[in-house]
């Protein structure tokens, strides 16, 4: 119902630092009286917005474990085949989440599975491997990895023992991938019920992943009255410093916002600079601002703040088509 700095930023009467239930329970109670005409009327979050958040936490979680696995597993490749991972640049597979690169290793696990071949046989092999797990086959390809391998040699013996442990790491980590593009379908499935949905998809950087993960941390934007309501729930707005005569220009973001937003925006940004589109409002504001001489995160916290201000409005005027007896009942 509150923000809960809210209630830790509110001074007792005391100075000590004592904290136990009773103190916490007295603190509330005592801000909730004085702030009582200021208090709004709770309203439950929406079970479909509400469960598309639960998802895209659970996502976060498996995101770092995710990587945490990836690194164990080059770690051990660093002993076994060397920089196996640089060789592919294929992203991951929509519909399973498997790497091609974690595939391949889950075969060819040491440089000698490769080097100790002929580059014909090694050749073949590689081809049956691509047909038999759905990848593309190059013979350009086949004569790059054939030549890495034979740069290398492995710290750990090829036997039973290695084998076994770089193909409990794969499984480990193939399992993972899949849980997270499972999750990824059924978020975008989920996104896809919300009246929002389309109008997210159609902004500049924004994806299926990155559309349910918006949509997922934002929340119903009827919730925020204005546009600045936005940034700030997100936490890249830079509070103002004013005393007197003295006013501080430029600051530092405050932070205190959600930072699971932070980071979908800031993924948002990198998409926006990827695909450069000089139509695009948020990407002629960044260019502009980088060509200003700005430092990189100024520029993209700018960017950040100019989507969500295209975010709110574009949004807050499809829900207001498609629903506007709803929204006035809220206003």
């Amino acid at each position: 119902m509150l923000n809960a700095q809210l209630i830790h930023g509110y001074g007792g009467d005391t100075i000590r630092r004592d904290k136990n239930d009773n103190i916490d329970s007295l603190k509330i109670a005592g801000y909730c009286l004085d702030k009582w005409v200021k208090l709004t009327r709770y309203v439950p979050e929406d079970e479909l917005r509400k469960t598309l958040k639960v998802y895209n936490r659970q996502l976060s979680q498996y995101a770092k474990l995710k990587t945490a696995l990836k690194n164990n597993l080059i770690s051990l490749l660093d002993q076994t085949f060397p920089d196996v991972n640089k060789l592919f640049t294929s992203p991951a597979r929509e519909s399973d989440g498997h790497e091609k690169w974690i595939d391949f290793v889950a075969r060819f696990w040491h440089c000698e599975c490769v080097s100790s071949l002929s580059l014909r046989a090694f050749s073949e092999r590689y081809r049956k491997w691509c047909r038999k797990n759905g990848y593309n086959f190059t013979e350009n390809k086949a004569e790059e990895i054939y030549s890495a391998s034979a740069g290398h040699f492995g710290t750990l013996p090829k036997n039973d023992f290695t084998e076994t442990l770089l193909s409990q790491a794969v499984a480990q980590l193939n399992s993972l991938c899949e849980t997270v593009a499972a999750l990824k379908a059924e978020m975008d499935k989920l996104a896809s019920e919300l009246p929002e949905y389309e109008t997210v998809l159609a902004m500049h950087g924004v994806g299926k992943v990155l559309g349910s993960q918006l949509i997922a941390e934002i929340g119903d934007i009827r919730n925020f009255q204005k546009r600045t309501s936005i940034a700030r729930f997100a936490g890249i707005e830079p509070p103002d410093n004013q005393s007197g005569a003295y006013c501080q220009h430029s600051r530092r973001i405050s932070k205190q916002g959600s930072p699971h937003l932070r980071k979908t925006l800031f993924q948002v940004m990198c998409c926006v600079l990827q695909n450069k589109r000089d139509y695009e409002p948020t990407f002629q504001f960044i260019d502009r601002k980088r060509a200003e001489g700005k430092p990189y995160k100024v520029y993209m916290i700018a960017g950040a703040n100019k989507f969500l201000r295209i975010y709110y409005a574009r949004v807050k005027a499809c829900i207001e088509a498609l629903e506007p007896s709803v929204v006035a009942r809220s206003a």
